[in-house]
Protein backbone atom coordinates (compact mmCIF):
# COMPACT_ATOMS: atom_id res chain seq x y z
CA UNK A 1 0.00 0.00 0.00
CA UNK A 2 3.11 2.46 0.69
CA UNK A 3 3.95 1.74 -3.00
CA UNK A 4 0.38 2.65 -4.02
CA UNK A 5 0.55 5.30 -2.58
CA UNK A 6 4.42 6.65 -3.53
CA UNK A 7 2.96 5.90 -7.21
CA UNK A 8 -0.26 8.09 -6.49
CA UNK A 9 1.74 10.90 -5.55
CA UNK A 10 4.45 10.64 -8.68
CA UNK A 11 2.04 10.13 -11.13
CA UNK A 12 -0.40 12.83 -9.96
CA UNK A 13 3.38 15.27 -10.00
CA UNK A 14 3.34 14.11 -13.94
CA UNK A 15 -0.53 14.66 -14.47
CA UNK A 16 -0.27 18.54 -12.92
CA UNK A 17 3.44 18.59 -15.67
CA UNK A 18 1.85 17.16 -18.61
CA UNK A 19 -2.04 19.87 -17.66
CA UNK A 20 0.54 23.03 -17.76
CA UNK A 21 2.62 21.98 -20.54
CA UNK A 22 -0.59 21.64 -22.88
CA UNK A 23 -1.66 24.90 -21.56
CA UNK A 24 1.08 26.66 -22.20
CA UNK A 25 1.70 24.90 -25.80
CA UNK A 26 0.51 26.64 -29.54
CA UNK A 27 1.25 23.59 -31.34
CA UNK A 28 -1.02 21.45 -32.22
CA UNK A 29 0.87 18.47 -32.48
CA UNK A 30 2.80 18.40 -29.40
CA UNK A 31 -0.76 19.74 -27.79
CA UNK A 32 -2.62 16.25 -29.50
CA UNK A 33 0.43 14.19 -27.73
CA UNK A 34 0.35 15.68 -24.62
CA UNK A 35 -3.41 15.57 -24.04
CA UNK A 36 -3.07 12.01 -24.94
CA UNK A 37 -0.67 11.30 -22.48
CA UNK A 38 -2.77 13.91 -20.02
CA UNK A 39 -5.90 11.30 -20.41
CA UNK A 40 -3.61 8.43 -19.83
CA UNK A 41 -1.86 10.10 -16.78
CA UNK A 42 -5.56 10.95 -15.33
CA UNK A 43 -6.73 7.71 -16.09
CA UNK A 44 -3.95 5.70 -14.26
CA UNK A 45 -4.57 8.34 -11.52
CA UNK A 46 -8.31 7.78 -10.94
CA UNK A 47 -7.78 4.05 -10.98
CA UNK A 48 -5.20 4.18 -8.03
CA UNK A 49 -7.51 6.50 -6.63
CA UNK A 50 -10.49 4.30 -6.41
CA UNK A 51 -7.66 1.30 -4.92
CA UNK A 52 -6.92 4.04 -1.89
CA UNK A 53 -10.66 4.46 -0.91
CA UNK A 54 -11.79 0.88 -1.49
CA UNK A 55 -9.06 -0.08 0.95
CA UNK A 56 -9.17 3.13 3.40
CA UNK A 57 -9.61 0.34 6.23
CA UNK A 58 -6.13 -0.27 5.78
CA UNK A 59 -5.44 3.46 7.37
CA UNK A 60 -8.26 3.59 9.58
CA UNK A 61 -8.05 0.21 11.11
CA UNK A 62 -4.50 -1.23 10.72
CA UNK A 63 -3.34 0.35 14.17
CA UNK A 64 -3.99 -2.10 16.93
CA UNK A 65 -3.98 -2.70 21.15
CA UNK A 66 -2.36 -5.72 22.37
CA UNK A 67 -1.19 -7.26 25.26
CA UNK A 68 1.90 -7.70 27.37
CA UNK A 69 2.76 -11.83 28.13
CA UNK A 70 4.62 -11.95 30.60
CA UNK A 71 5.74 -15.14 32.22
CA UNK A 72 6.25 -14.67 36.26
CA UNK A 73 3.97 -16.56 38.31
CA UNK A 74 3.79 -20.20 39.31
CA UNK A 75 0.17 -20.70 38.39
CA UNK A 76 0.18 -19.71 34.94
CA UNK A 77 -1.87 -21.68 32.23
CA UNK A 78 0.54 -23.41 29.31
CA UNK A 79 1.39 -21.43 26.31
CA UNK A 80 -1.18 -23.35 24.01
CA UNK A 81 -3.64 -22.33 26.62
CA UNK A 82 -3.05 -18.88 26.62
CA UNK A 83 -2.43 -18.29 22.88
CA UNK A 84 -6.16 -19.71 22.71
CA UNK A 85 -7.18 -17.04 25.52
CA UNK A 86 -5.75 -14.33 22.73
CA UNK A 87 -7.50 -16.07 19.78
CA UNK A 88 -10.74 -16.55 21.75
CA UNK A 89 -10.89 -13.20 23.16
CA UNK A 90 -9.87 -11.68 19.67
CA UNK A 91 -6.69 -10.30 20.99
CA UNK A 92 -4.31 -8.62 17.76
CA UNK A 93 -1.24 -8.43 19.39
CA UNK A 94 1.07 -10.33 22.20
CA UNK A 95 4.60 -8.51 23.31
CA UNK A 96 6.71 -11.05 24.99
CA UNK A 97 10.12 -10.12 27.20
CA UNK A 98 11.66 -13.48 25.61
CA UNK A 99 11.97 -15.24 22.67
CA UNK A 100 10.60 -18.71 24.75
CA UNK A 101 10.05 -21.12 22.21
CA UNK A 102 7.06 -22.91 23.51
CA UNK A 103 5.16 -19.68 23.20
CA UNK A 104 6.17 -19.23 19.77
CA UNK A 105 5.17 -22.58 19.06
CA UNK A 106 1.86 -22.30 20.23
CA UNK A 107 1.63 -19.26 18.09
CA UNK A 108 2.12 -20.89 14.68
CA UNK A 109 -0.48 -20.73 12.59
CA UNK A 110 -2.30 -17.83 14.07
CA UNK A 111 -2.67 -14.11 12.78
CA UNK A 112 -1.89 -12.78 16.11
CA UNK A 113 0.99 -10.43 15.88
CA UNK A 114 4.06 -10.38 18.02
CA UNK A 115 6.56 -7.90 19.67
CA UNK A 116 9.96 -11.02 20.07
CA UNK A 117 12.19 -9.42 23.07
CA UNK A 118 15.99 -9.52 23.37
CA UNK A 119 16.56 -9.86 27.21
CA UNK A 120 19.04 -7.36 28.55
CA UNK A 121 21.62 -9.55 30.07
CA UNK A 122 21.80 -10.88 26.29
CA UNK A 123 22.94 -7.95 25.46
CA UNK A 124 26.71 -7.79 25.80
CA UNK A 125 27.10 -11.14 23.58
CA UNK A 126 25.40 -9.52 20.81
CA UNK A 127 26.82 -6.70 20.53
CA UNK A 128 30.01 -8.31 20.45
CA UNK A 129 29.38 -9.51 16.38
CA UNK A 130 27.00 -9.87 14.21
CA UNK A 131 27.37 -13.36 13.93
CA UNK A 132 25.78 -13.21 17.63
CA UNK A 133 22.64 -11.64 16.13
CA UNK A 134 22.83 -14.02 13.39
CA UNK A 135 22.83 -16.85 15.34
CA UNK A 136 19.96 -15.66 17.52
CA UNK A 137 17.98 -15.02 14.80
CA UNK A 138 18.30 -18.43 13.57
CA UNK A 139 17.32 -19.65 16.78
CA UNK A 140 14.40 -17.66 17.35
CA UNK A 141 12.83 -15.93 13.74
CA UNK A 142 13.92 -18.13 11.06
CA UNK A 143 12.41 -21.52 12.28
CA UNK A 144 8.91 -19.68 12.52
CA UNK A 145 8.82 -16.56 10.55
CA UNK A 146 6.77 -18.50 8.21
CA UNK A 147 4.29 -19.55 10.53
CA UNK A 148 3.75 -17.10 13.46
CA UNK A 149 2.98 -12.80 12.34
CA UNK A 150 6.34 -11.48 14.20
CA UNK A 151 6.41 -7.30 13.65
CA UNK A 152 8.71 -6.34 15.95
CA UNK A 153 12.20 -6.97 17.38
CA UNK A 154 12.28 -5.23 20.60
CA UNK A 155 15.91 -4.88 21.57
CA UNK A 156 16.25 -4.83 25.45
CA UNK A 157 13.99 -3.43 27.67
CA UNK A 158 14.39 0.18 29.28
CA UNK A 159 18.46 -0.16 29.15
CA UNK A 160 19.00 3.02 29.45
CA UNK A 161 20.50 4.12 32.05
CA UNK A 162 21.59 0.88 33.03
CA UNK A 163 24.72 -1.33 33.15
CA UNK A 164 24.41 -2.60 29.51
CA UNK A 165 23.67 0.65 28.58
CA UNK A 166 26.88 0.59 26.09
CA UNK A 167 25.42 -2.17 24.44
CA UNK A 168 22.65 -1.00 23.31
CA UNK A 169 23.11 0.83 19.89
CA UNK A 170 26.04 -1.91 18.94
CA UNK A 171 23.31 -4.92 19.75
CA UNK A 172 20.93 -2.87 17.66
CA UNK A 173 23.23 -2.48 14.60
CA UNK A 174 24.04 -6.18 14.89
CA UNK A 175 20.35 -7.02 14.80
CA UNK A 176 19.73 -4.36 11.60
CA UNK A 177 22.12 -5.82 9.46
CA UNK A 178 21.15 -9.53 10.48
CA UNK A 179 17.74 -8.61 9.17
CA UNK A 180 19.12 -7.09 6.50
CA UNK A 181 21.02 -10.32 5.50
CA UNK A 182 18.24 -12.91 5.87
CA UNK A 183 16.02 -10.31 3.73
CA UNK A 184 14.16 -9.83 6.69
CA UNK A 185 13.98 -6.09 6.43
CA UNK A 186 10.42 -6.05 7.09
CA UNK A 187 10.32 -6.69 10.45
CA UNK A 188 10.43 -3.51 12.66
CA UNK A 189 13.70 -3.66 15.07
CA UNK A 190 13.29 -1.27 18.23
CA UNK A 191 13.73 -1.18 21.70
CA UNK A 192 12.32 0.37 25.01
CA UNK A 193 13.26 4.09 25.87
CA UNK A 194 12.78 4.74 29.85
CA UNK A 195 11.32 7.83 31.24
CA UNK A 196 14.03 8.23 33.17
CA UNK A 197 16.02 9.75 30.44
CA UNK A 198 13.86 12.79 30.09
CA UNK A 199 15.48 15.57 32.04
CA UNK A 200 11.89 17.05 31.89
CA UNK A 201 9.02 15.84 31.59
CA UNK A 202 6.56 18.95 32.19
CA UNK A 203 5.22 20.86 30.34
CA UNK A 204 5.25 18.10 27.90
CA UNK A 205 6.54 20.56 24.76
CA UNK A 206 10.14 21.55 27.65
CA UNK A 207 10.87 17.53 27.44
CA UNK A 208 14.05 16.57 26.74
CA UNK A 209 16.74 13.73 26.34
CA UNK A 210 20.15 14.67 27.66
CA UNK A 211 21.49 11.28 27.48
CA UNK A 212 24.07 10.63 24.57
CA UNK A 213 23.50 7.25 24.11
CA UNK A 214 20.26 6.95 24.14
CA UNK A 215 20.33 10.01 21.53
CA UNK A 216 22.71 7.78 19.41
CA UNK A 217 19.88 5.32 19.64
CA UNK A 218 17.24 6.95 18.28
CA UNK A 219 19.40 8.65 15.58
CA UNK A 220 20.22 5.35 14.54
CA UNK A 221 16.35 3.62 14.76
CA UNK A 222 14.99 6.86 12.97
CA UNK A 223 17.81 7.10 10.44
CA UNK A 224 16.88 3.37 9.43
CA UNK A 225 12.70 4.49 9.74
CA UNK A 226 12.33 2.28 12.71
CA UNK A 227 10.29 2.79 15.57
CA UNK A 228 11.16 3.28 19.12
CA UNK A 229 8.97 1.50 21.85
CA UNK A 230 8.00 3.39 25.37
CA UNK A 231 6.15 2.77 28.77
CA UNK A 232 4.00 5.16 30.53
CA UNK A 233 2.62 4.82 33.93
CA UNK A 234 0.08 7.05 35.34
CA UNK A 235 -0.70 4.66 38.22
CA UNK A 236 2.83 4.50 39.39
CA UNK A 237 3.11 9.08 38.74
CA UNK A 238 -0.05 9.37 41.11
CA UNK A 239 1.17 6.54 43.72
CA UNK A 240 4.15 8.70 44.28
CA UNK A 241 2.49 12.07 44.08
CA UNK A 242 -1.33 11.67 45.14
CA UNK A 243 -1.43 14.96 47.04
CA UNK A 244 -0.85 16.87 43.52
CA UNK A 245 -2.21 14.70 41.16
CA UNK A 246 -6.19 13.97 40.81
CA UNK A 247 -7.51 10.52 40.60
CA UNK A 248 -9.81 11.18 37.38
CA UNK A 249 -6.57 12.81 35.29
CA UNK A 250 -4.82 10.32 36.27
CA UNK A 251 -7.14 7.11 34.65
CA UNK A 252 -7.88 9.84 31.62
CA UNK A 253 -11.15 10.16 33.01
CA UNK A 254 -11.85 13.83 33.30
CA UNK A 255 -14.26 16.01 31.83
CA UNK A 256 -12.29 19.49 32.41
CA UNK A 257 -8.82 20.46 31.20
CA UNK A 258 -5.69 19.97 33.30
CA UNK A 259 -3.89 22.51 31.65
CA UNK A 260 -2.77 23.92 28.05
CA UNK A 261 0.82 23.50 26.55
CA UNK A 262 1.14 25.31 23.24
CA UNK A 263 -2.46 25.75 22.43
CA UNK A 264 -2.93 21.78 23.34
CA UNK A 265 -5.22 20.52 25.85
CA UNK A 266 -4.54 18.21 28.25
CA UNK A 267 -7.40 16.21 30.06
CA UNK A 268 -5.02 12.74 30.90
CA UNK A 269 -1.78 12.40 32.47
CA UNK A 270 -1.30 9.69 29.55
CA UNK A 271 -1.39 11.82 26.67
CA UNK A 272 0.87 14.49 29.02
CA UNK A 273 3.62 11.64 29.54
CA UNK A 274 3.24 10.08 26.36
CA UNK A 275 3.67 13.77 24.90
CA UNK A 276 6.81 13.89 26.62
CA UNK A 277 8.36 11.36 25.27
CA UNK A 278 7.22 12.98 21.79
CA UNK A 279 8.49 16.31 22.32
CA UNK A 280 11.81 14.97 23.47
CA UNK A 281 12.47 12.67 20.46
CA UNK A 282 11.14 15.21 17.84
CA UNK A 283 14.04 17.38 19.64
CA UNK A 284 16.99 14.60 19.00
CA UNK A 285 15.51 13.50 15.52
CA UNK A 286 15.46 16.89 14.13
CA UNK A 287 11.54 16.19 13.05
CA UNK A 288 7.85 15.19 14.61
CA UNK A 289 7.02 11.86 12.34
CA UNK A 290 8.97 9.34 14.52
CA UNK A 291 6.97 6.27 14.87
CA UNK A 292 6.17 5.66 18.68
CA UNK A 293 4.80 2.41 20.08
CA UNK A 294 3.26 2.31 23.75
CA UNK A 295 5.30 -1.02 24.56
CA UNK A 296 3.35 -1.13 28.16
CA UNK A 297 0.52 0.83 30.39
CA UNK A 298 -1.74 -0.32 32.87
CA UNK A 299 -3.55 -0.11 36.60
CA UNK A 300 -3.11 -3.21 39.09
CA UNK A 301 -6.30 -4.04 40.66
CA UNK A 302 -5.29 -4.73 44.40
CA UNK A 303 -2.14 -4.19 46.15
CA UNK A 304 -1.92 0.00 46.73
CA UNK A 305 -4.43 2.58 47.71
CA UNK A 306 -5.52 3.27 44.09
CA UNK A 307 -5.53 -0.33 42.41
CA UNK A 308 -8.89 -1.29 42.35
CA UNK A 309 -10.88 -3.65 39.51
CA UNK A 310 -13.08 -0.60 38.72
CA UNK A 311 -10.04 2.08 38.43
CA UNK A 312 -8.29 -0.44 36.29
CA UNK A 313 -11.58 -0.93 34.08
CA UNK A 314 -11.71 2.60 33.20
CA UNK A 315 -8.30 3.09 32.88
CA UNK A 316 -7.38 0.90 30.31
CA UNK A 317 -10.68 0.97 28.64
CA UNK A 318 -10.07 5.23 28.62
CA UNK A 319 -6.30 3.97 26.72
CA UNK A 320 -7.69 2.02 24.35
CA UNK A 321 -9.47 4.81 22.66
CA UNK A 322 -6.44 7.26 23.27
CA UNK A 323 -4.45 4.73 21.48
CA UNK A 324 -6.89 4.58 18.26
CA UNK A 325 -6.64 8.51 18.02
CA UNK A 326 -3.58 9.78 19.00
CA UNK A 327 -2.83 12.33 21.88
CA UNK A 328 -3.12 16.00 21.25
CA UNK A 329 0.87 16.54 20.49
CA UNK A 330 0.78 13.12 18.65
CA UNK A 331 -1.71 13.54 16.68
CA UNK A 332 -2.52 9.74 15.45
CA UNK A 333 -2.97 6.13 16.08
CA UNK A 334 -0.20 4.20 17.68
CA UNK A 335 0.39 0.81 18.39
CA UNK A 336 0.33 -0.21 21.89
CA UNK A 337 0.15 -3.11 24.09
CA UNK A 338 -1.52 -2.81 27.98
CA UNK A 339 0.15 -4.67 30.58
CA UNK A 340 -0.58 -7.47 31.44
CA UNK A 341 -1.88 -11.04 30.07
CA UNK A 342 -2.22 -12.14 33.38
CA UNK A 343 -1.79 -11.58 37.44
CA UNK A 344 1.57 -12.64 38.03
CA UNK A 345 2.25 -14.03 41.55
CA UNK A 346 6.05 -13.70 41.64
CA UNK A 347 6.63 -10.01 40.59
CA UNK A 348 8.00 -8.09 42.80
CA UNK A 349 5.06 -5.83 45.44
CA UNK A 350 1.78 -6.37 45.84
CA UNK A 351 0.47 -3.89 43.10
CA UNK A 352 2.49 -5.11 40.19
CA UNK A 353 1.41 -8.73 40.83
CA UNK A 354 -2.25 -7.50 40.05
CA UNK A 355 -1.87 -5.88 36.50
CA UNK A 356 -3.13 -9.00 34.79
CA UNK A 357 -6.28 -8.31 32.74
CA UNK A 358 -7.22 -12.07 33.11
CA UNK A 359 -6.95 -14.29 36.02
CA UNK A 360 -4.55 -17.65 36.23
CA UNK A 361 -7.58 -19.44 35.62
CA UNK A 362 -8.20 -17.12 32.34
CA UNK A 363 -11.47 -15.40 34.14
CA UNK A 364 -11.43 -11.86 33.09
CA UNK A 365 -10.40 -9.80 35.90
CA UNK A 366 -13.24 -6.67 34.47
CA UNK A 367 -14.04 -5.88 30.72
CA UNK A 368 -11.88 -5.13 28.39
CA UNK A 369 -11.53 -7.58 25.23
Amino acid sequence: MQELLKEFLEIYAITLILTNEVKSSDCSAQNLVSNTMETTAWTKLITIMLILVSHQELFTESVEVGVNYGFLGNDLPNPTDAVKLLLDKRIPMVRIFEPKIEVLQALKGTSIGVSLGVKNQDLAYLASSQQATTDWINTYVTPFINDVTILFISVGNEVIPGENAQYLLPAIKNFYWSLDAANLWRLELTTVMSGSVLASTYPPSQAVITDQTMMDVLSFLYSKSEPIMVNVYPYFALNSDPSNINLDYALSNSKTPAFTDENLTYYGLFEAMFDSFSAAIAKVVGKDDMDIILSETGWPTAGGQFATVENARIYNNNFKNIALKGTPRYDRPFEAFIFALFNENQKPGQDEQNFGNFYPNMKPVYPLW
